[in-house]
């Protein structure tokens, strides 16, 4: 099992209850494939886990480095009600994205980016492939690996 996955999984083990309890909000559309892109990293950033879900749709996917897809809203939830957890708790709340290039093709945003945070000992940078849809996130594809970044 590579790294990623294995992070997945722990990821999505440690949070299964946690999500099990929280209930998918509404889905709220941004009127542009930028406006998707510009609200997912903000909430993000905040680790606002209800504005991050009101952007997926039921079919939504997310493919991870490693070869990993994670599917569906609840799924997606998991993700990242894990993610959205504090460092301590094997979370990265905390961490904020900022792009550096942004590439539109059609509706999918390419976006390069770096990742910061107190708890890191260096920047992270990777690239995303934002698919919006009708005012949703339809699909993420990212270079995005947790086992990769250098914790202090």
């Amino acid at each position: 099992m590579t790294k990623t996955l294995f992070t997945v999984v722990a990821i999505l083990c440690a949070t299964q209850v946690v999500a099990q309890e929280r209930e998918l909000p509404d889905l709220v559309r941004q009127a542009t494939p930028d406006a998707v892109v510009q609200e997912h990293l903000d909430a993000l950033n905040l680790c606002d886990w209800d504005r991050l879900m009101a952007q997926y749709p039921a079919d939504a996917e997310i493919h991870l480095a490693g070869g990993t897809i994670i599917s569906g809203r609840k799924d997606i939830g998991d993700l990242f009600a894990g993610f959205c957890q504090s460092v301590a708790d094997g979370g990265l709340m905390g961490i904020t994205f900022a792009s550096e290039h942004v590439f539109p093709v059609g509706n999918t945003l390419n976006v390069q980016w770096v990742a910061r945070a107190d708890f890191l000992a260096e920047e992270y940078r990777g690239s995303d492939a934002y698919v919006t849809r009708d005012g949703l996130m339809a699909a993420m594809v990212t270079t995005f690996d947790g086992a990769a970044l250098k914790m202090k």
